[in-house]
């Protein structure tokens, strides 16, 4: 019973406003009055759980995000992307996506994609004819790519807090990924002619775009990012904290020294807010390792396990259950607070189930797309507006039909396909 009310009071606080890392701390005095915990053991238990070389990665990922916004990384890329796909039908829309899916192959996070890849398309999407709520629903959605192309941060949270590997997380979300590419591309050809018309305006004429070999020439040092880090990675050559490194070390030169578009006033900005992202979700780890334990120590997930199941016992409802939970949670949580609370929580429950736990991680990086665009507290999709200039009310209706078209039955898919998502990791010798 105190398992539930501690999740509907960290509920109640973030919809009430309270900062996300409070609210998790709000959480943890609750249980530690109700359990009569020692504070500290679990304080020392939260630390040891930090002190992971694993979480390493975190920061470096976030502040290679920061770098590529700042080094003109994600404007080469969109320039190259567009020469090479822009003109066709529905080319434009489809530059948007893939621009999201190569720069979440790089930096790991969603927010970095809308800021970066959204200032830069939405201006040249609307001269192409694309309503603007309509480009900030497509580009909320296409930026949560990044959680499910490696390498990925919601990922090495899932494996930190499930203690799975990093590796073997990060394969199992490429191919929903794929599907989600896919999906996006095909529902935005579908919606020319039916939502809006696509057309060329003079200004969109009037603007001189790079020739192909002179565009692929400038995004080479751009493109060669995920080939380092993701065949680094899967290769054996380092490990996903090393490829962090690496990653970081790389976006700096690039921008220093290839685009020279980052300076040092903007390599500090980049710094500093690189540290405040991670300062942030450090400290909500800190409170949800705490929870986890007293929740642990008590049976809290043993116990879910037992009601779920005496309530419902075919596999496949519970599968379905549990979807829709995560997507509920979802709409009222952001993608860190669903990952390092609610999946360890359904862990055990899965695994009865017949789930392989590395499955469930795309599992759950697909409801975080879905949830993160979903009201009341949707932030990827309320940034995307604020990037895009775009009314909410108006980017909500396209924003649930490409969920309901595209994101949706992708997460149907990769729960009910379990080869979807086990196939590369078992190919890679990681399961």
């Amino acid at each position: 019973m105190e398992g539930l009310i501690a999740v509907g009071l960290l509920l109640f606080l973030m919809i009430l406003g309270v900062p996300v890392a409070w609210s998790f701390a709000g959480v943890l005095a609750y249980l530690v009055s109700a359990y009569d915990a020692n504070i500290d053991t679990i304080m020392m238990q939260g630390y040891r759980s930090l002190d992971s070389v694993i979480l390493i990665a975190l920061p470096l990922f976030v502040l290679t995000g920061y770098l590529m916004q700042g080094g003109g990384i994600a404007h080469r890329l969109v320039d190259f992307i567009e020469v090479m796909v822009g003109k066709r039908r529905g080319g434009m829309g489809a530059s948007m996506v893939l621009a999201s899916g190569i720069f979440g192959a790089i930096a790991g996070t969603a927010t970095a994609a809308v800021a970066s890849i959204g200032k830069i398309m939405v201006g040249p999407l609307e001269q192409r004819g694309y309503p603007r709520h309509y480009s900030a629903a497509l580009l909320g959605i296409s930026s949560l790519l990044g959680i499910l192309i490696p390498p990925s941060i919601t990922m090495i949270l899932f494996a930190v807090v499930t203690r799975q590997s990093v590796a073997a997380c990060f394969a199992a979300s490429i191919g929903p990924a794929v599907l989600l590419i896919l999906g996006l591309i095909l529902a935005n050809r579908f919606s020319i002619g039916r939502l809006f018309d696509e057309s060329l305006t003079a200004a969109a004429e009037g603007q001189a775009l790079p020739t192909k070999g002179r565009a692929t020439i400038r995004a080479l040092p751009a493109l060669s990012l995920p080939i380092i880090i993701l065949g680094g990675i899967y290769g054996g050559v380092f490990t996903p904290t090393e490829a962090a490194a690496v990653a970081a070390v790389a976006a700096m030169l690039i921008g220093f020294f290839i685009y020279r578009d980052l300076t040092l006033k903007i390599f500090a900005r980049n710094v500093i807010d690189a540290a405040e992202t991670t300062g942030t979700v450090i400290l909500i780890l800190l409170f949800s390792f705490m929870i986890g334990r007293i929740m642990a120590s008590e049976g809290i997930p043993q116990d879910l396990t037992e009601w779920v199941t005496t309530l419902v016992q075919n596999p496949l409802m519970i599968l379905i259950t549990v979807n829709l939970v995560l997507i509920i949670a979802g709409m009222i949580m952001d993608d860190v607070s669903v990952t390092v609370v609610v999946a360890p929580l359904f862990m055990p429950l899965m695994v009865h189930a017949g789930m392989h736990p590395v499955h469930f991680a795309s599992v759950v990086a697909c409801s975080v797309v879905i949830g993160a665009n979903s009201p009341p507290v949707a932030p990827i999709l309320y940034m995307a507006c604020r990037i895009g200039g775009a009314s909410i009310h108006r980017t909500v209706r396209p924003a649930l039909m490409l969920m309901g078209l595209v994101a949706v039955p992708v997460m149907l898919v990769t729960t009910f396909v379990p080869e979807l998502s086990l196939f590369l990791p078992r190919v890679l010798g990681f399961l």
